[in-house]
Parts: structure tokens; C-alpha cells; sequence
């Protein structure tokens, strides 16, 4: 009789090295990588994550010599029938921080009770356990900064381990193809600027060690410079691990780039221990005095804005960039953020799902998280009072007007004293008067 297969549950953990299910899975028998494409799930992927999972599934499937298998449906059902379909000894997951996430492991946990096989979950892709970052009372905590303090108190996190030895049955259950790419076709200018999968990631992070950690201190805040890591997305789907960026960080902790980027890392962290505490953060304002904020419905300002049509530059700029490339440059996603929220008084939400469907980096904590950070109602929040006045922001971070030109197109003929405010120079004017428009979120917040 041959021996029963192992089944390793995939979701965003796409990679082998530094992989607890892998690890556990290869220790008890011959492996077979499982994904489900389940779209009535909660929080099934955005249009540019379904276009990056397509290809990170891809590349994965090649690294294991074919052996992924591919369902679609529900993701419990599917996944306890494969189970009895070859009869596996075990299956194995990585745990998540989502609730939802969290629910379906658990159903499967009870479908698979007394099956004959067995359940196994694994430490997921956190750098500190869920709850493990708390005040010196053992409170959970609410400001990052004390997040932080309390999480560089801790042991560190596990080395990053290797990719293991795996082995494959000599066949493989049936299985579907691979998830869908969107439809229709919008998306080229995505695999022109992205290369998904475990190979592409550990060469971005090799590529920033050597040639911008240095400077990510002083121009990660720059747009119109190539400052930033590139991992956003690869991390988004565990194509590599924060436990291996956070080493790879350590051993070169002399940078001066260096303790802004773990602050970083740190951050994704603080979002997950936030979700996991406030299973609502998505849908409602931790600070449930802003249910009573006086939201603005306006499809034609949300259009605007969404399309890159608000006659802002940097705001203008950054939406096209979005649109183009799955990407957009942190500092400007808090600008556009801003001007959605306290300059068109558009719920957080409306462009919370926005950003769902289009960045190749959403991720369900740090969305919901940073978007409440930008309206003042989450845990760690900007104060109401601080609203972003996006043109002198791009003279700042934009200085002589270069992100702008490479993503609006029609102002690059204006010199640098005119591209963020182009209307002195007979251009179309924005489509709110910020002035005003800060005035009137003033009033709004102080009523609340």
C-alpha cells in the first residue's frame, strides 16, 4: 500500500523556505500543495491580487515539481473532500490573523475530526504571536509607539528556516485550473512592473539590502525617488517571510535605514494584533463616536478620484499610479487617503475597498488599519485635527515636481513652482477648494 499523502493548505503563504506547514508536512509523509479558489469567501481577493496569486500560485506549482492541486468552492468543503479523496494522513496550515481566516480553520478542524486525519495547524507569518505584545500589565496596546517599545522586549523572532526536503506522490487528485486572471484584460501594465513569486521576492530584498537600505530613512518618504523596498506585495502573499526580512534587517542593523524599516514590519504587526482584537475593524470606526460622523455620498467625487481626476497633482498622480501598477507610494496612499476622507468627506470604507481591488499589496489588517489611522478613529490615529493639505505636501516630498510629470502627463510642461498648484497657471482647478473643504471637516469632527 502506498503511503498516505500530506495535504499543505495554501493562502498567503505562497513560498517554501522559512514555511512551518512545509516543515511539518515533510516530516510525515509525501507532500501535495493544496489552494482553493473559493470567491463567495469573505474577503476574497481584489482584482490585482487575483492577477498576482495567478502567477505566485504559477511559480510555486513549478518550484514544486507540479505537485499543487487547485479547487474551487467552498474552501472547508473542498478541502475535507480532497482529504478523504487520497486518504491524506494530515493536513497542514500556517495560522492567520483574519477572523474569518481563523473561522475557516477551525471548521476544518471539526470536519476532519475523526476522519483519520489529522489537523495541523502552524505558526503563521508573524514576527510575535497573536497577543504576545502587550503593556507591562499585560494590557493589549493601542498606540504603535508602545507597540514597538514592548515588541523589541521580547525574545526575537525564530531564525528563518530553510526549504525542506520534500517528497511528492507519483500521482496527484484531480484538480482544477488555476485561479482566473481578471477579466477584462486591464491589466498589463501590472506584469510590467511586477515579477510575483519566492525567486523575485528574495531578489528585491537582496537588491534594497545592497543598494538602498542606506538611505530608506530619509527618502522613503519620496515619491519621485526610488527609495522604497518593493516588498509590500511579496510579503502580502508570504512569498517571503517577515522572520526572514527581519534578520536579513538585523545582520545590518549598523545601517541607518534599518530600525525604519523593522519599525515597519513592526507596523504590519500591530495591524494584525488590532484585527484580531477587533474582528469589525474593516466595516466599523473603532472610535464609535465617528458612526456619527456626517459622511458625504458623491459618486462623481468618488469617480474623480478614484480615476485620478481631481485636478490635485499628487493626488492626481498617485491614483494613476495605482491604476497602472497595483502600487502606490506610501506617502502618497496617506495624501490621497486625506483628501478622500477630510477634503470630499467620503467614507473610509468606500476607499478602503477601492485599495482592496486595486493594490497587488492589500492586506486585509493594514488597510483597515491605516485607513482608520487616516480618519481619526482607529486605535493608533492621526488627530481629526490633522488634515493633509496635499499641495504643500507634493512641493515637499515632490520638490521639483518629477512624480508628477511621469504619472500626469499634461503638466510636464509646467516648471517646479507650478506643477502642485497648476491653476496659477490656467490649468483646471481642483475639484473642491481645499481651504473650505478643511474648514468644513473641522466642524464635522468637532460635532462628533
Amino acid at each position: 500500500m502506498s503511503e498516505r499523502p500530506v495535504l499543505v493548505w495554501l493562502r498567503r503563504d505562497l513560498r517554501l523556505a522559512d514555511h512551518p506547514a512545509f516543515q511539518a508536512a515533510a516530516a510525515r509523509g509525501p507532500v501535495i500543495a493544496v489552494a482553493i479558489d473559493d470567491p463567495s469567501a469573505p474577503w476574497a481577493p481584489g482584482g490585482a491580487s487575483r492577477w498576482w496569486r495567478h502567477h505566485a500560485l504559477d511559480e510555486l506549482r513549478r518550484n514544486l515539481g507540479g505537485a499543487l492541486v487547485v479547487r474551487r468552492g467552498d474552501t472547508v468543503l473542498q478541502l475535507a473532500r480532497l482529504a478523504a479523496e487520497c486518504q491524506a494522513k494530515a493536513v497542514c496550515w500556517t495560522r492567520h490573523p483574519e477572523p474569518h481566516e481563523q473561522a475557516a480553520e477551525a471548521a476544518l478542524a471539526a470536519a476532519l475530526d475523526g476522519s483519520g486525519t489529522e489537523p495541523v495547524a502552524c505558526p503563521g507569518d508573524m514576527l510575535f504571536a497573536l497577543g504576545a505584545v502587550t503593556g507591562t500589565q499585560g494590557q493589549p496596546l493601542k498606540v504603535f509607539t508602545a507597540f514597538w517599545r514592548s515588541a523589541l522586549r521580547l525574545p526575537a523572532p525564530p531564525a528563518p528556516r530553510p526549504t525542506p526536503a520534500l517528497r511528492h506522490p507519483s500521482s496527484l487528485p484531480p484538480g482544477d485550473d488555476l485561479p482566473p486572471l481578471p477579466s477584462p484584460r486591464w491589466w498589463d501594465g501590472l506584469a510590467r512592473t511586477w515579477l510575483p513569486g519566492e525567486v523575485q521576492a528574495q531578489a528585491r530584498l537582496n537588491d534594497f539590502l545592497s543598494n538602498r537600505l542606506d538611505g530608506y530613512a530619509s527618502l522613503r518618504d519620496r515619491p519621485d525617488r526610488d527609495g522604497t523596498s518593493g516588498l509590500s506585495p511579496h510579503l502580502a502573499f508570504g512569498e517571503i517571510s517577515p522572520r526572514q526580512v527581519w534578520h536579513a534587517i538585523q545582520a545590518r542593523a549598523a545601517s541607518p535605514g534599518a530600525e525604519t524599516l523593522l519599525k515597519q514590519l513592526v507596523w504590519r504587526e500591530f495591524s494584525r494584533h488590532l484585527l484580531a482584537r477587533h474582528p469589525d475593524l474593516p466595516d466599523r470606526p473603532l472610535d464609535l463616536r465617528f458612526a456619527r460622523f456626517p459622511w458625504r455620498e458623491s459618486a462623481s467625487d468618488f469617480a474623480a478620484w478614484s480615476m485620478g481626476r481631481t485636478f490635485i497633482p499628487i493626488v492626481d498622480a498617485g491614483m494613476r499610479q495605482l491604476w497602472a501598477t497595483g502600487w502606490m507610494h506610501n506617502r502618497v496612499r496617506m495624501i490621497v487617503a486625506s483628501v478622500l476622507v477630510k477634503s470630499l468627506m467620503i467614507p473610509w470604507q468606500q476607499g478602503q475597498a477601492w485599495f482592496w481591488d486595486t493594490l497587488v499589496d492589500a492586506d486585509l489588517a493594514n488597510n483597515a488599519a491605516s485607513w482608520q489611522w487616516v480618519a481619526g478613529s482607529g486605535a493608533d490615529a492621526a488627530p481629526y485635527f490633522r488634515i493633509f493639505n496635499p499641495i504643500l505636501q507634493g512641493e515637499k516630498f515632490d520638490p521639483a515636481g518629477d512624480y508628477v510629470r511621469n504619472w500626469v502627463p499634461e503638466l510636464a510642461d509646467l516648471p517646479a513652482k507650478l506643477i502642485h498648484r497648476p491653476w496659477l497657471a490656467g490649468r483646471p482647478a481642483p475639484i473642491v477648494d481645499l481651504a473650505a473643504a478643511r474648514e468644513r471637516a473641522l466642524a464635522a469632527y468637532r460635532r462628533i
